[in-house]
């Protein structure tokens, strides 16, 4: 009964947030004449992409219950060693990319077997590696961009398919193989299940430990290919890439109906919660506000929709 109630609770809260996503969408043409432009629209994806990625990461380890909030640095860390290994060592720039996404993947498992195995709590332990990989990262940078990136990749970050920019066609393609996944696989099922309850789920003879790393390297390896598709929009790679990731990713999972606690939401409305940040964000800067004002936003935005959710799953769900 009570996963049916689950069910039903993630139905409509995707609903709804989809439904606040159009009227917001409607309500920012009709107060800007330059938010449904052409040019506008490849901006708002473009900007979508590398959030989305990040936040389907995120959205996947709140499911279990868990947060990094060290995904920001990590794919930053990654994109500065692609651009290393391609500009200082000469590798193919492919390869190079390869690579920055596989580091991604290796940090995830450094941050998965440190909870996993030590027993440490995610949010305390990623604090602590994004100051690690932020700094490993000014280290090899000395605070420097990599510049001259190669312009054969410079496609991956810039170019479209029909008109749509190709960071976000891979951010929609990792989207239905996510949701497959997360709907349709037992794997999938085991991340709610450990979300839900973690003993009833090791009661089960789910290895709950198993899945917590996988996740965690899963995060890893979208926020690393966040990461190194930037350097190939930017040119260069930038010590600073990542570093307004963490907070939309928490902010855009919660608005899309991901509960803090575990155990409910999808990485379809994660996504469609990324899409209402990505428009309010494009609406202050079209109105000229200044930038520093979108923290303020994201954060006022995670503080309602915690409080959204709390209040909503104690009297749909009955949780406290």
């Amino acid at each position: 009964m009570r996963a049916r109630r689950a069910i039903s609770y993630s139905t409509l809260q995707i609903s709804v947030v989809f439904l606040v996503l159009v009227g917001l969408f409607v309500a920012s043409s009709l107060m800007s004449q330059y938010f449904l432009t052409s040019y506008n629209m490849m901006i708002i994806a473009r900007s979508l992409a590398f959030i989305g990625l990040v936040t389907l990461g995120q959205a996947m380890l709140m499911l279990l219950g868990e947060l990094d909030l060290s995904l920001g640095a990590m794919g930053g860390l990654c994109g500065v060693v692609a651009g290393m290994l391609m500009m200082d060592l000469g590798l193919d720039p492919y390869l190079s990319l390869l690579l920055g996404v596989l580091l991604g993947a290796l940090l995830g498992f450094v941050n998965g077997l440190l909870v996993t195995g030590i027993g440490l709590h995610s949010l305390v332990l990623t604090i602590a590696t994004a100051g690690v990989y932020k700094g490993i990262n000014l280290v090899l940078t000395k605070g420097v961009a990599i510049t001259n990136i190669p312009q054969e990749i410079h496609y991956l970050g810039r170019g479209t398919v029909y008109g749509v920019p190709v960071p976000f066609v891979i951010m929609l393609a990792l989207l239905a193989v996510i949701a497959l996944v997360a709907h349709r696989t037992p794997f999938g099922r085991y991340i709610y299940a450990i979300g839900d309850n973690p003993p009833a789920a090791r009661m089960l003879g789910i290895k709950v430990d198993r899945i917590r790393l996988a996740v965690f390297v899963i995060a890893g390896t979208l926020a690393a290919l966040a990461g190194v598709l930037m350097i190939a929009r930017l040119g260069t790679a930038q010590p600073s890439i990542g570093d307004s990731w963490v907070l939309p990713s928490i902010a855009a999972a919660v608005i899309g109906g991901v509960a803090t606690t575990g155990g409910i939401g999808s990485p379809l409305g994660a996504l469609l919660g990324a899409g209402i940040i990505g428009i309010i964000e494009n609406v202050i800067v079209l109105y000229g506000v200044s930038p520093y004002w979108q923290g303020v936003v994201s954060g006022a935005i995670v503080v309602i929709a915690i409080s959204f959710d709390s209040i909503s799953r104690r009297y749909l769900l009955g949780r406290e």
